[in-house]
């Protein structure tokens, strides 16, 4: 073989090695100056190694090691040049004490992306207990914001203590959860585990949540949404609203909520508006394979919802309708285990129970159902008997 074809051999070669590596790169914080000694602020460093990254062009992950890191507030944002983004958080994250950052909208927030992976065993560390009770802002930042994410995966990750939501999700469309750990006390408040708002085509899978408010909210603009295997508690349980308080024409629909389980909560599968209220309408809900241990209210609807007074007495002007709850059972530690607060002017319409069998054993025994405006048709075990109205209306 001549030379020259060898060289051009090795030319070629190199290459593709070259290629290769382009491909894919690491970006360690370490790299970029981050000390990981849980005083030092890391920001800067995460913020740095975030902005080679999102320029490579090819596949990046940026990894925070094993370590404890500061951080004040990072906003990592694109559009991004890399094929792929993977954050991999293998250390704990800790939000700083200083009331100075407590009326931050948010403390991580992730943003105008398209194909990001978040994962890694790594905890996102509040450190709330510092804030709650404590400060003069409403809301308090959440801990991780994702921000108009597309065809992404969130998995394996521990949110600790987030001094306001753990989770916020605004403008995503098919974002996927996995795996995720969220914990909070019980009487934190308002440390809603996922909060899904204007988002389609999210599923939260395999899940276990713990906090003081609800462990998933859906607010308006929650389109395709599938919940399964998440355990809830404590926590106000799995909440499709509150609806009405806008005066944009708020909308839920296709919500699917399967095969969880809800310990402790306050409630269960709960939907929620406001007296008075705004149009609005929440559609085509299914709840089922589902069971309580000593839930409160396990069923609940609430058109008269008014958490703070005083409240105007107007009937609420969403539109709940096509609701299915089927195979929801175990048991619940309040009398009325089945509850439809519906509204006068806006009757609750379709709804479909099959195979309830929720248990009571307190005072006032066994479990009752209370029924107000409620129109629908109930099949299988009754428990407790069905109050619903039986005609259907358009």
């Amino acid at each position: 073989m001549s030379s020259k074809s060898c060289f051009e051999i090795a030319f070629l070669l190199g290459l593709i090695f070259v290629c290769t590596n382009a491909e894919d790169r690491v970006f360690n914080v370490h790299s970029y100056g981050a000390k990981a000694d849980g005083i030092t602020d890391d920001s800067k460093a995460f913020l740095n190694a975030w902005t080679d990254a999102c320029k490579w062009n090819g596949k990046a992950t940026i990894v925070i090691p094993l370590g404890v890191y500061m951080v004040y507030d990072a906003i990592f944002s694109g559009p991004c040049n890399a094929l792929a983004l993977t954050f991999e958080i293998r250390g704990d994250i800790k939000a700083p004490r200083d009331p100075k950052i407590y009326c931050k909208e948010s403390w991580i927030k992730f943003q105008h992306i398209n194909y990001v992976e978040i994962k890694g065993h790594g905890t996102l560390d509040g450190q709330g207990d510092c804030a709650w009770g404590k400060h003069e802002c409403t809301p308090l930042p959440f801990t991780l914001g994702l921000y108009f994410i597309n065809n992404s995966v969130v998995h394996g990750i521990h949110s600790l203590n987030s001094k306001g939501v753990h989770i916020n999700v605004f403008a995503c469309d098919n974002l996927k959860f996995r795996r995720v750990h969220i914990k909070a006390p019980g009487n934190s408040p308002n440390t809603d585990g996922i909060h899904i708002g204007h988002s389609t085509n999210i599923q939260v899978l395999d899940s276990n949540i713990s906090t003081g408010d609800d462990c998933i909210a859906m607010i308006a603009g929650s389109k395709n949404i599938n919940i399964s295997g998440v355990t809830c508690g404590p926590g106000h349980g799995i909440s499709v609203g509150s609806l009405g308080q806008l005066q944009t024409h708020e909308v839920v629909n296709q919500i699917h909520v399967q095969n969880c389980t809800f310990i402790a909560t306050q409630n269960g599968v709960r939907i929620k508006t406001w007296a008075s209220s705004n149009p609005g309408s929440a559609t085509n809900i299914t709840f089922e394979d589902i069971t309580m241990i000593k839930a409160g209210n396990p069923i609940f609807i609430d058109q008269h919802y008014c958490p703070l007074g005083p409240c105007n007495q107007q009937e609420s002007s969403v539109q709940i309708k096509d609701l299915t709850y089927k195979n929801i059972r175990g048991s619940s530690s309040s009398l009325a285990a089945v509850t439809f607060n519906c509204s006068a002017s806006f009757p609750c319409k379709g709804i479909i129970l099959n195979d309830i069998n929720l248990e009571y054993h307190g005072p006032g025994g066994p479990a009752i159902e209370l029924c107000a405006h409620a129109i629908g048709k109930a099949t299988g075990k009754e428990l407790p008997p069905s109050c619903l109205m039986s005609s259907f209306h358009s």
